[in-house]
């Protein structure tokens, strides 16, 4: 089995921006979701992306006036974001979401980890852990942004295999399997080269985290929550983090 990196670095990166359906795409949804949620600069104006990727969520960020610490543990991703990145405040640095802390200024008013990044982490604890430092990390009345996918209620025998994306030339198909507190996620990515279809394959754990869970989880770490919403399994969740005085 693959590690997070390793399952990016030999298959996915390449094709994670066309698999969510192209930048351009992911960053005029995001740049409505900001706008609509009221997320703009209030305070110190910086924000942090934890899984930044590409920048789905850095560059409407950057746009809007933070400027972006972008973390993730992907080379290449961060070279895409970069490449849409000039004449934005946005600084890229590859690294362990873990260790967000040891990489950014000491007022923060903005910390987003969205599209599924946060069930890369390997055990509860360590989502525990992360909440803890964003809450030290964020100014009073600044917000944390989660975006994930529910993936507690068990998909049953053909309904495991999900084609997420196709096209003339590409095909992404997944496979789960369920096991008690992680989903294996088999990404099977099929290319065709000249009148030949080439398989390329790997597979990683993600974590299963419901919402009440996480919702319970940031109420201990000291954030209050201003929205919850799903969207075809997909969890968002906006939390002010209130210093306690």
């Amino acid at each position: 089995m693959a590690s997070v990196k390793e399952h990016y670095d030999k298959l996915l990166a390449p094709y994670y921006s066309w698999i969510c359906g192209g930048c351009e795409l992911k960053f005029e949804e995001h740049r409505r979701f900001f706008q609509s949620s009221g997320i703009r600069p209030a305070l110190s104006g910086v924000a942090v992306d934890l899984g930044a990727g590409p920048g789905f969520q850095s560059i409407p960020l950057s746009q809007a006036g933070f400027k972006v610490f972008a973390i993730d543990l992907s080379r290449d991703l961060l070279t895409e974001l970069k490449s849409h990145a000039e004449g934005l405040s946005i600084v890229s640095i590859e690294a362990n979401l873990l260790n967000f802390t040891e990489h950014i200024p000491a007022n923060v008013e903005l910390i987003v980890c969205m599209g599924d990044t946060i069930t890369h982490l390997q055990a509860h604890d360590e989502v525990q852990l992360l909440f803890e430092d964003a809450a030290r990390a964020i100014e009073d009345n600044g917000h944390l942004i989660l975006g994930f996918r529910d993936l507690t209620t068990e998909l049953k025998n053909l309904d495991r295999f999900i084609t997420v994306r196709s096209d003339s030339k590409n095909i992404f198909t997944c496979f789960l399997e369920y096991e008690k507190d992680h989903v294996k996620v088999y990404d099977i990515i099929h290319e065709k080269t000249g009148n030949q279809w080439v398989m390329k394959k790997s597979y990683f754990r993600k974590l299963r985290i419901s919402p009440q869970w996480m919702s319970d989880c940031l109420l201990n770490a000291g954030f209050k929550i201003e929205k919850l919403n799903i969207d075809n399994g997909m969890i968002t969740i906006i939390a002010r983090y209130l210093k306690r005085r």
